[in-house]
């Protein structure tokens, strides 16, 4: 018996391996970024595969935008998704951009213009933040979904500080303006393998490992997962 009173089934010999993905994101850097952080066994499709377009993010916080996400492209594709919603906060900021990260970059998803316009946000609230330390942090969530059923949903994190000015040309989105905490590199001037040590994302996977096993989908209903 368990916690609740209810009979415990052997759930290790009803489980089975993941071996296919649909990677819930239109964003090319995100989704490099989660192929790169996946075991190389699990084979994805991108969702330009299927030719589809990303749903409304109306969720109010990471975990429902990215749960919005995978639940959508895997009833539009019948297979299992992994999705992602990730953002920067910046505390003298109210947290903006947040969930709204994506969104500051406009419909063509153009970052440096978003970064103008976190810069921009910075210089109306204090003229001289590049003389201090302005406090940020990335922010990642990452679920899976088995048609409307969640199999797993979790945040990650990595706390760090605003570049004075944009610094190199790797990784995507935000990177060049993001310094994590006791480093002097941004992400942006990292290799990949050095930001993945690191970032926001893999600290989420790291969490998810776990749900790579998952149940048969009749059994996920009787499952919750935080």
């Amino acid at each position: 018996m368990d916690i609740y009173g209810k009979k415990k089934l052997n759930f290790q010999m009803l489980k089975k391996k993941i071996k296919q993905l649909l990677i819930g994101t239109n964003n090319k850097g995100k989704l490099k970024e989660i192929r790169d952080l996946l075991p190389a066994n699990i084979k994805t499709f991108p969702t330009s595969k299927f030719n589809l377009k990303s749903p409304r993010e109306t969720g109010k916080t990471f975990k429902e935008n990215s749960l919005i996400k995978s639940q959508y492209f895997s009833k539009k594709t019948n297979l299992i998704c992994l999705a992602d919603d990730s953002g920067l906060e910046i505390d003298i900021l109210n947290k903006k951009p947040g969930i709204f990260s994506a969104r500051w970059a406009g419909k063509k998803l153009n970052f440096n213009k978003a970064i103008q316009k976190v810069y921009k946000a910075l210089d109306k609230k204090d003229k001289n933040w590049r003389n201090k330390k302005i406090n940020a942090r990335f922010v990642c969530a990452l679920s899976i979904s088995d048609l409307n059923k969640k199999i797993a949903c979790v945040v990650g994190k990595v706390e760090g500080y605003i570049s004075k000015k944009p610094k190199g040309k790797n990784g995507f989105g935000y990177d060049p303006i993001f310094i994590p905490k006791n480093k002097i590199k941004t992400f942006g001037e990292m290799k990949p393998f050095q930001k993945y040590k690191l970032d926001h994302r893999s600290d989420a996977f790291k969490k998810l490992r776990k749900f790579l096993w998952v149940l048969p989908h009749q059994f996920c209903k009787s499952l919750i997962y935080d």
